[in-house]
């Protein structure tokens, strides 16, 4: 009767065991499992006690006994466990029989001796707490025995044979009773003869550092031939297998030879791993040192100790520790390893808060690394808790904080809502051309400017485009018209040919005069793409259909633009950082006579000055807290067509007025060519059909011809003349005749 109210303990177990996978490690198997509630990844160690003997099975009871008292961070860590009339369980941390890790790191080029550095200094370090502090022998020290968990940090297990220094009042068997073939372990002087009672350990500690560089030893003489053991280990590993029990040094000691200058143990990683470890008893002013050099370290570390390690203590140290900015780099270096899933779940939420932070040089670190992550963030979280953070940095009182948020709208641009994009961003675009005291600002914002508008939608493209481009075409800053200038050229598919006759072309001839020759070099090759896109459609007006086809073509979807001419900003944050630090606010670089201000060569408005001022330009801005200027809503609108006047010198302005009819006369002049070409295809159509000739015999285009030529012979004669009679003309002196 009572057997039928009986519970099964199994069934009542709070984990599951997966059938794959399935090592054996000693008397137990090893199994994948996972919690029923949560799926909690684990590991779960299994005796079947009808398979094993008396003696097995007080080992396997041993066992469990240890696992669930021994604590420590290098010992296997106990979850949970069950002892039912037919079967143990030991549930673990999930881990790997080290043998089978390594195995898995040869097929991928070996383990790194960093890697295993520092797997070695937990398990002497794990040892040393069973020797020195709980006055216990491990006696089964081997490959067997070593676990690694998801990190790659090695966690010593094999517990069975455990024993009290100060003897115990159950008598366990010894390993080679259990399996034979581990007797080429066991040290050469007999139990008891000598020595120290962890001398036994210290000897296979030496079988394994043997086997982890060497593989399988086949007998204990091999131990002699050193192999592939690291030249630094060398002197420490041989007294450990020294004959002589008396000079094996204890585990305690051991370690600390290691890690004495140019030690084994002695390297980057261990100390960064030691510090990781320690880091909550660590001062504010040591954390942030180590996350400073912590990212110039992670290129050296393995992957899995960065994921599972060094992350989740950058989100916490970010989380509650008040680490601020330091943490990001080292944040976003460790994120390439995460997968898309991973990265949503661990490092979207930290940086969505982030954005919300008031420090500036979070801010401006977060928008210097945007493209790291932009691919992970969604279009939701972007338009709701991103972009209403970010655009405050337009009206910030630093520079290089309104320069880092102009270049961030490149790539937040594909994922905001209309609204957003065609209304937010761009009266704040309006603003910055017309009123920052930055010319490098005004210059990116009309580059930005032309790379985002495929995304802009048609009737916004119509209303904002042409009024922007030539208000930059205005500036003072050469590079700003330059930009101008090049915006036209790579957004053309976006005007009628209306809109490039009546509005562009006069717009450009105006800088054909400009002061700054790349400028009106730019102001050509732009002239001479609108000419022929308008004689294209003169000679054949059924391709009107086809050259304006995008004009009124809707917004595209994100990545359209990445196939665009490179003319994208590239480097101005350190031009804007340099021209902050030499020149006072509100000052503006005269324009250049040579040209040599700015020199976009293919058409890119870039700078090639180091990043030290981008660098410096953050640190800056470390301690400060967010201090924005008030913005006007109701101004500062491109569609209003109220332009208004930049502020330029008065000379010049009045220098250009005076100058506008010559210019416009010199640019018919510079493209006569187009004129003569079509005058004289309409005269020899009109020839052609009427048969008009002169009484010489020749047509009347070939007389026309003959009399150019020779009223150029005479005018080249006449300049020489005067040339020769005068010499060569002053600089600044005007032409008279």
């Amino acid at each position: 009767m009572w057997s039928f109210f009986a519970r099964d303990p199994i069934k009542d177990f709070n984990y599951e065991l997966l059938p794959e996978n399935q090592e054996k490690s000693g008397i137990w198997t090893l199994s994948r499992g996972k919690r029923k509630t949560t799926s909690e990844p684990v590991s779960v160690f299994v005796y079947e006690v009808s398979q094993g003997t008396e003696e097995q099975t007080q080992l396997a009871k041993a066992a469990l006994k240890r696992t669930k008292t021994l604590r420590h961070p290098n010992i296997l860590s106990y979850v949970d466990g069950l002892e039912t009339e037919k079967s143990l369980y030991i549930v673990t941390e999930p881990v790997t029989p080290l043998a089978a890790h390594l195995k898995l790191q040869a097929e991928k080029g070996g383990a790194s001796d960093l890697e295993v550095s520092w797997g070695l200094h937990q398990i002497v370090k794990a040892l040393s707490f069973l020797v020195n502090d709980c006055h216990l022998n491990h006696n089964n020290l081997g490959m067997w025995a070593v676990f690694v968990d998801r990190a790659g940090e090695w966690k010593l297990g094999g517990l069975d044979h455990v024993t009290s220094d100060q003897g115990d009042s159950i008598s366990l068997p010894p390993p080679k009773v259990i399996n034979p073939d581990l007797e080429r372990y066991d040290p050469p002087e007999s139990p008891g003869n000598g020595g120290e009672k962890w001398t036994g350990d210290v000897w296979r500690l030496g079988c394994l550092i043997w086997e982890v560089f060497n593989g399988n030893l086949p007998r204990a003489s091999s131990l002699r031939s050193l192999g592939k053991i690291p030249k630094q280990l060398v002197p420490h590993y041989c007294e450990l297998v020294g004959a002589n029990p008396k000079i094996r040094p204890n585990p305690a000691r051991f370690l600390l030879n290691c890690r004495s200058p140019g030690g084994f143990m002695n390297n980057s990683f261990v100390e960064s791993c030691l510090f990781l470890e320690e880091i909550q008893i660590k001062e504010p002013a040591e954390k942030q040192q180590f996350f400073q050099d912590l990212s110039e370290n992670l290129d050296s570390f393995p992957e899995d100790f960065c994921k599972h390690k060094v992350l989740p203590q950058l989100l916490t140290a970010f989380e509650f520790g008040n680490a601020g900015a330091v943490v990001l780099t080292p944040l976003f270096k460790v994120g390439k390893y995460l997968s898309a899933e991973e990265y949503q779940q661990k490092i979207i939420p930290v940086i969505v808060k982030m954005f919300s932070s008031t420090d500036r040089a979070m801010r401006i670190r977060l928008l210097q690394q945007m493209e790291q992550f932009i691919q992970y963030l969604n279009e939701a979280a972007v338009n709701s808790q991103i972009f209403p953070h970010v655009v405050h940095g337009f009206t910030d009182t630093n520079p290089a904080i309104r320069e880092q948020t102009v270049k961030s709208m490149l790539l937040l641009a594909p994922k905001l809502n209309e609204a957003n994009l065609n209304q937010e961003l761009m009266r704040h675009f309006a603003r910055l051309q017309a009123r920052d005291d930055q010319g490098p600002i005004r210059c990116n914002t009309t580059v930005c400017l032309g790379k985002i508008a495929p995304y802009l939608n048609a009737g916004m493209r119509q209303r904002v485009l042409i009024s922007a481009f030539s208000r930059a075409t205005k500036d003072p800053f050469p590079a700003s018209r330059a930009a101008g200038v090049l915006g036209f050229a790579a957004t053309h598919q976006y005007y009628s040919v209306a809109e490039s006759a009546s509005r562009i072309l006069p717009t450009l001839c105006t800088l054909t005069m400009d002061p700054d020759k790349n400028v009106r070099d730019q102001a050509f090759k732009a002239i001479k793409s609108f000419l022929g896109k308008l004689e294209t459609v003169s000679e054949d007006p059924s391709k009107l259909a086809e050259i304006e086809k995008e004009v009124t073509a809707s917004a595209q979807t994100g990545g359209s633009a990445a196939t665009w001419a490179g003319w994208a900003v590239t480097g101005v944050s350190s031009l804007t950082s340099k021209l902050i630090r030499n020149a006072p606010a509100g000052s503006e670089a005269p324009p250049a006579e040579n040209g040599s201000a700015l020199q976009p060569a293919a058409g890119p408005v870039t700078t090639n000055t180091a990043n030290k001022a981008q660098t410096s330009g953050a640190r800056s801005v470390q301690s400060e807290t967010s201090n924005e200027e008030t913005v006007e809503p109701d101004g500062d609108r491109w569609d209003d067509e109220d332009w208004g006047s930049i502020e330029v010198n008065a000379g010049y302005s009045n220098y250009v007025k005076s100058l506008l009819f010559f210019q416009c006369l010199t640019f018919y002049i510079l493209n006569c060519r187009f004129i003569l070409v079509f005058a004289v295809r309409e005269n020899r159509k009109y020839i052609s059909n009427n048969h008009a000739f002169t009484p010489s015999g020749l047509s009347k285009a070939e007389l026309a011809k003959k009399k150019r030529e020779e009223r150029r012979k005479e005018l080249e004669a006449k300049r020489a003349e005067r040339k020769a009679a005068k010499g060569p003309l002053k600089l600044g002196a005007r032409k008279l005749d």
